[in-house]
């Protein structure tokens, strides 16, 4: 457990600069003055800069943006202003923050994929600040710029909200979709400020840039006031010593919850999944020890009517609801009131995010409790038995890269279609690496060269349809409902096999689907509403070559090398296994065909000598090297922003590229998506986890908390524990 103190406030007057009727208006609110860190903002941005405000959670960023959208609609006449969310609500959580300013001078509105078809023209010819997502700008707004010709050439501030949700590949897309938005609006003459707004990051700078292309003024010094906070890490008990195996985290967070609620305190529980989100509410009403209250506990999650959620949000902030139960739709800003506490059910990731679900018991002065309950997974597990890493580590690095060839070059298609591209466009806002990618575009025949010199797509339809910025990229599957066609979402090429092939049980907001058929042809998986007792897990093989290595440096008596690979995977079947129990009631063969991936890797060469010191024999070695390639890619988010699903790994005893024993662990994204690069930069500190995770989980032969993995196409055989911590320590000696 660690105590928090709290932080005073430190208050400094608004600016002399600043309308009066704002300065009226926020007093109006509640605001008497402003946060060191706001001041200073806002003044960066009125003198021209452009800045990342990284500060933490209920720091007061948001007020920054709005007060400089104020200050340019009262000051400059026509004066406009985009702000970009990465969710729909969040938008509109903030229209009702602006439209709480009462300035009839600032003409706000939501334009996203809800708005109806009708409103949308007077919109596009009345608002003065508008309110959107990435998705949105990217498949109506940019395709469609003509129309925003005005509304571009009178920008003068664009927000980019939440901007450590933009890693990965979402992030590497959508810094390509702001460097299409950069080039259109210098196209029509606008010249806007960039104000982006984070959580804490370990590389604020590094992600503006990356993500804009533009250098930026980073703000990070905190002064806003803070409650004392309780922070505890709360690890279930084990309850086979043999298995290792522990009491469900979902369940000691229902206990946990209901108690907090029972005592008065009102609790906000945060899971990683919808279903799970639902279990958490409906396990705390159990709980309860008055029946009467259960009706004041509710869940929230992404898949609900918008109205549905709204009255959520509502009830939770005018304090209706004792509880809510959440995934990660309530971790962003959206205003919910006043909560004393806060259950995470999981380690959310990241510690950017942890400290987000945090925050949202306790905001502004308030005392408050946090409590983190470990899963039963590697990195919850390590993270449990050395809380330093938690609490007295720096925030990880956001991770991105727009350079991937695979995001980069779908792009340029769409930039292309926009308005046809000069050399001076892509060296001013792609990039050197966009030059080689455009002639390769040329002499396939999706663009063209005309003779004026500028570069045109010559496609038959749009490429913006092509490019799903949420997915990977490649081409894309869609996931429709039998019977009535309804598009339930979108799956990147080299996922679908794995989780979209006939017979598959498929989650969607909670809700389970039997996938019925893969139409290969048109990317088509039809999928029909089902309640099936089991769940099913694909069973591939999987190879792996590599092209060309990076970087290479010795490991004690091994070599870890950094480099690009192709990945080649097959789906060959899947089983059924019953959610009760996880035992196999069915093995299905499947005839798919092989999906390569271009991508890039880290790896580790284990020469002979290393398996004579650790004793480990040719017999034992497939599963010793194996119960390390999963507990490394267990703890790899350690080191790297990633999920456990961005990453895949293969080890082989002898490999026909490297003649020896080799470990790989690959981005499960074509071209790349810098997480294992982060790996190979702090190795040490990646397997020195992995070696101490091995040593210290209880169970004897193995276990989810250490080596198993539950996305092993191989079923988790086999795994050989001991062995596994036998070599690491060699290598590590």
């Amino acid at each position: 457990m660690q105590d928090l103190p709290a932080r005073p406030p430190l208050v400094q007057p608004f600016p002399a600069d600043l309308p009066d009727v704002l300065v009226a208006r926020l007093g109006l609110l509640g605001v008497e003055g402003l946060y060191p860190h706001q001041a200073e903002g806002l003044e960066a941005l009125a003198a021209g800069r452009d800045v990342m405000l990284a500060t933490g959670t209920a720091s007061g960023k948001s007020l920054v943006y709005q007060m400089a959208s104020a200050r340019a609609a009262l000051t400059i006449p026509k004066a406009t202003a985009l702000f970009l969310f990465p969710t729909k609500a969040l938008a509109r959580d903030q229209l009702r923050s602006v439209r709480s300013l009462k300035l009839p001078q600032l003409k706000a509105a939501v334009y996203d994929g809800d708005t109806p078809r009708a409103e949308r023209p007077l919109i596009r010819s009345s608002a003065n600040l508008l309110l959107t997502t990435p998705d949105m700008l990217h498949a109506s707004m940019l395709p469609d710029h003509a129309r925003w010709a005005d509304f571009f050439f009178r920008l003068s501030l664009v927000v980019i909200d939440e901007a450590h949700v933009l890693r990965g590949v979402f992030g590497s897309q959508v810094a390509m979709v702001l460097r299409r938005l950069r080039r259109l609006i210098a196209a029509h003459g606008g010249d806007p400020r960039w104000c982006l707004a984070t959580a804490t990051v370990g590389n604020p700078a590094e992600l503006a840039a990356r993500l804009t292309g533009l250098d930026v003024e980073v703000i990070e010094r905190d002064a806003s006031p803070r409650g004392r906070k309780l922070f505890a890490l709360w690890n279930p008990p084990v309850i086979d010593e043999e298995t290792g195996a522990r009491r469900s985290a979902l369940s000691e967070a229902s206990w946990v919850m209901a108690g907090l609620v029972d005592r008065g305190a009102r609790t906000i529980g945060f899971t990683r999944s919808r279903r799970a989100a639902e279990l958490l509410a409906e396990f705390t009403r159990r709980g309860l020890s008055d029946t009467q209250m259960r009706t004041r506990v509710k869940s929230y999650r992404a898949g609900y009517l918008a109205e549905d959620r709204r009255a959520i949000e509502r009830e939770l902030a005018n304090g209706e609801l004792l509880a809510v139960a959440s995934t990660n739709a309530l971790e962003l800003g959206i205003v919910i009131g006043s909560l004393d506490a806060a259950v995470l059910t999981g380690y959310p990731g990241t510690r950017a995010s942890m400290w987000q679900q945090a925050g949202r018991a306790g905001r502004r002065e308030a005392e408050s409790l946090a409590i983190l309950v470990a899963q039963d997974d590697p990195l919850d597990q390590y993270l449990a038995q050395h809380h330093e890493e938690l609490l007295e580590r720096p925030a990880e690095d956001a991770v991105i890269d727009p350079t991937n060839p695979y995001v980069m070059g779908p792009h340029l298609r769409c930039a292309a279609r926009e308005l046809p591209m000069t050399q001076d466009d892509l060296g001013a806002f792609f990039g050197p690496e966009a030059v080689p990618l455009v002639e390769e575009l040329i002499a396939d025949g999706a663009l063209a060269r005309r003779q004026a010199g500028t570069v045109h797509d010559i496609g038959r339809t749009s490429p913006h349809r092509e490019v799903d910025i949420r997915a990977g990229s490649g081409h894309v599957y869609r996931i429709v409902l039998h019977g009535t066609g309804e598009l339930l979402g979108t799956s990147d090429e080299h996922r679908a096999f794995g989780t979209l092939h006939p017979g598959a049980v498929y989650l969607h907001q909670g809700e389970q689907f039997l996938v019925q058929e893969l139409n290969l042809t048109d990317r088509v998986a039809v999928v029909a509403e089902a309640d099936p007792d089991f769940y099913t897990q694909a069973r591939d093989v999987t190879d792996i070559q590599i092209l060309d290595v990076r970087e290479r440096r010795p490991l004690g008596a091994a070599e870890v090398c950094f480099g690009d690979v192709q990945v080649t995977n097959q789906v060959v079947g899947y089983v059924r296994k019953l959610v009760s129990t996880n035992e196999i009631v069915g093995d299905h063969p499947l005839a798919l065909p092989p999906v390569t991936l271009d991508t890039r890797a880290t790896w580790w060469t284990l020469p002979g000598r290393i398996f004579n010191a650790a004793a480990v024999g040719p017999r034992q070695l497939p599963g010793a090297i194996h119960a390390a390639e999963h507990c490394a890619i267990g703890l790899l988010p350690l080191v790297a922003t990633c999920d456990r699903w961005d990453v895949g790994g293969v080890s082989t005893p002898v490999h026909e590229d490297t003649g020896l024993t080799t470990i790989f662990v690959y981005d499960g994204y074509e071209g790349g998506a810098g997480v294992t690069e982060r790996g190979f930069r702090n190795v040490e500190r990646w397997l020195h986890a992995t070696l101490e995770r091995l040593r210290e989980c209880p169970c004897r032969d193995g276990c989810p908390s250490c080596v198993q993995s539950p996305k092993c196409g191989n079923g988790n055989e086999p795994l050989d524990k001991a062995a596994a911590a036998a070599l690491l320590g060699v290598v590590l000696r």
